[in-house]
């Protein structure tokens, strides 16, 4: 449904949502409802896939690393910018959308299609790009395969919003490396024959000592934390098997690359310390430190003041968002939209009912 041609295009964009606001709330309340984990999201994609397309965008599929990804676009017949909206709609496993995704992703699709409605006097081109698996896990931050295939650098800018407790600009995040460490050594009885034994979760407990001790040697920006996942069965055999999982954070990449090689390393000396052999793997695309255009946060708050509502400064970044990936090398806003009181966090049960509560909705 196009607006007023006469008013300005800004009040226009605004009508035109207000006008779809029941698509977009109903669109949002039934991602939220069916909470689906990163790679797996085949109904949020495919149903945000037929709102863009019930407005006219054409819908690609061209990643097939991630099954649930898309670009969606609509050109005009005349020259502008490229904008692109980043949508995210993946569940946390066991929290359902406890990050608010529903709300990110409809968000984006609703911004686009309402510049869509305009882009012919406007010119230029809008995009979303349906990312899946922010949340990471498996084969997980789509947006730096995005990156990798060349797919986001024809674009001049990307936005997304955030849902948060309380509304801020964009914040430098953690670069983070996610990866498996496995060792694989040699079982035996522990008491009659321990001797014949290589013990390879030996091995990963020599490679939490390590890391431990590296800690006294790194910036304050690093955060290195782990997790065991595999260590055994009985205490009277010698595990030869054993799996341990870190995530190492960092300010940069070029950080994070540098501390991921001493943990390779140490993880080779623990190796050796036992005799057990080992094998690291990236279980995920790495994530970039997200990197702030000041220019677009102002213009941000501008906005945000002009309706009436209260700006926050920008809130310290000690998390990451593969948002990082696409800000270096495409200027990007990624801001945060109150859905609740200011003390309220992401990942908790309260989180995930106010993204479905009307405070969400009004987001």
């Amino acid at each position: 449904m196009s607006t007023n041609v006469k008013a300005p295009l800004s009040e226009r964009i605004a009508s035109f949502i207000d006008s779809n606001k029941e698509t977009y709330i109903k669109t949002s309340h039934l991602i939220h409802d069916r909470p689906e984990i990163g790679n797996e999201e085949v109904y949020a994609s495919d149903l945000l896939c037929q709102v863009l397309k019930e407005a006219g965008f054409t819908i690609d599929r061209l990643i097939p690393e991630h099954p649930t990804a898309f670009i969606a676009y609509k050109p005009s017949n005349k020259p502008g910018p490229k904008i692109g909206y980043l949508a995210e709609y993946d569940a946390l496993p066991g929290l359902g959308h406890a990050c608010g995704h529903n709300i990110i992703g409809t968000a984006s699709v609703a911004a686009a299609i309402a510049l869509g409605d305009v882009i012919e006097e406007t010119g230029g081109e809008v995009y979303v790009l349906g990312t899946p698996a922010e949340e990471g896990g498996p084969n997980g931050s789509a947006k730096g395969t995005f990156v990798r295939h060349g797919l986001v650098q024809h674009l001049d800018v990307c936005m997304m919003v955030h849902p948060l407790g309380r509304t801020s600009g964009s914040a430098p995040t953690l670069a983070v490396d996610p990866v498996d460490f496995e060792f694989f050594g040699r079982t035996a009885h522990a008491a009659s024959n321990p001797e014949d034994g290589i013990n390879a979760l030996d091995s990963v407990i020599h490679l939490f000592n390590g890391v431990n001790t590296l800690r006294q040697h790194v910036t304050e920006d690093v955060r290195m934390h782990g997790i065991i996942l595999d260590g055994g069965e009985s205490p009277n055999i010698v595990p030869d098997y054993a799996r341990a999982r870190f995530y190492l954070r960092a300010a940069t990449r070029e950080t994070c690359d540098t501390i991921t090689d001493k943990v390779i390393r140490i993880a080779e000396g623990a190796a050796l310390m036992t005799g057990a052999d080992y094998k690291m793997t990236r279980i995920q695309n790495g994530v970039d430190n997200f990197k702030v255009t000041p220019r677009f946060d102002q213009v941000f708050r501008e906005k945000i003041e002009a309706l009436g509502e209260e700006y926050h400064l920008e809130r310290k970044g000690l998390g990451s968002t593969d948002a990082g990936n696409i800000s270096q090398v495409v200027p990007t806003i990624h801001p945060y939209i109150s859905i609740g009181p200011d003390d309220l966090v992401a990942h908790t049960v309260a989180f995930r009912e106010a993204a479905r509560s009307e405070a969400g909705d009004l987001a």
